[in-house]
């Protein structure tokens, strides 16, 4: 999963949630994203028998070949080589990049081995995640009701950590990883846009990428490189990690364009719960009764952390959009 933080546009509605006009496309758009988010877990499954070292690795080459692509169709390639020309922005970027792609080989991982329910947990919380991390990185200062999102996150966790006789881990690092990478996109705001972004990211784990997947053919490990072995459909999807990762992050640019920005972050919780539906419709993961009062401790104090959201954006003219997930 690949994330911005998204900067107000000045042809975009800044506060309220009504949608009207071009905020009827921005709200398809947001729900494209989220939704293409959201049943990530079915394609990646389809990539089996590649492990999930091998996805990520593919995924990250490919979407850096698909944004080099997008630079040049679209003429941005210019702008794209004035960044380069930032040394700390680049090196922000590296550190974001750092960043997705653990956030990427867990929910990879999680979803090959049967773990799709515990990385929705992960995304549920993100957000709650994000605000804490506002308090001990940047000294934010929480209103209430954000405090009371943690709080009731925090029963949720230990709740299911109880019932299943150790922490959601993977959980816990997806929403920090995500947090993390979103704390580090903060800091170059608007100076680059979603492809850009991605691109620069890509860019500085590629070579990583290119070891991975050298070391995986030499040793084995993992099955080794089953890519342009199985058959086309695969070695196509395989190829398609690349517009799966970059086509939900220019819906979601475009969404940000056309929507008040509280309205783009309501429709966060579209790709967990399809995410949670996937887990447990499609795949049939079990929910035992810890993990049932889990979750719902969790929509309970995301359902808070929404009514404080909505309640913000009224009072102010630039309510943050939430960073898009996987």
């Amino acid at each position: 999963m690949t994330s911005t933080r998204a900067s107000s546009s000045p042809s975009a509605p800044t506060s309220g949630l009504g949608v009207d006009g071009a905020g009827g496309a921005g709200l398809a758009y947001a729900l494209g994203a989220y939704g293409l988010w959201g049943v990530l877990p079915v394609y990646f499954l389809l990539l089996a028998p590649a492990g999930p070292f091998e996805i990520v690795a593919w995924r990250v080459l490919f979407s850096l070949v698909f944004c080099a692509v997008l630079l040049v169709v679209t003429g941005a390639l210019r702008s794209f080589l004035a960044l380069l020309r930032q040394p700390r922005l680049v090196a922000t970027m590296g550190v974001a990049g750092a960043f997705i792609v653990v956030n990427w080989t867990v929910f990879i991982s999680a979803t090959l081995s049967g773990h799709v329910v515990e990385a929705a947990l992960g995304y549920f919380i993100n957000p709650i995640v994000t605000v804490l991390l506002g308090v001990v990185v940047l000294r934010e200062r929480l209103r209430t009701t954000q405090w009371v999102a943690v709080g009731l996150s925090a029963v949720a966790v230990l709740v299911i950590a109880v019932g299943a006789g150790r922490p959601p881990f993977i959980s816990l690092v997806l929403a920090f990883s995500f947090g993390l990478y979103g704390l580090v996109k903060k800091q170059v705001g608007g100076r680059v846009d979603a492809v850009g972004g991605l691109t620069l990211e890509t860019l500085w784990i590629a070579p990583f990428a290119a070891v991975t997947l050298i070391v995986l053919h030499v040793t084995g490990l993992g099955g080794g490189v089953v890519l342009g072995t199985v058959s086309v459909g695969h070695t196509l999807a395989t190829i398609g990690t690349g517009v799966i990762t970059a086509v939900p992050l220019l819906l979601f640019a475009s969404a940000t364009r056309r929507l008040p920005l509280t309205t783009v972050g309501l429709t966060q919780y579209v790709a967990p719960v399809l995410q949670f539906v996937v887990g447990v419709v499609v795949l049939g993961e079990h929910m035992s009764t810890a993990r049932w009062v889990g979750f719902a401790i969790v929509w309970v104090a995301s359902i808070v952390l929404t009514v404080d959201m909505v309640r913000a954006g009224r009072r102010s003219r630039r309510p943050l959009a939430v960073a898009p997930t996987a």
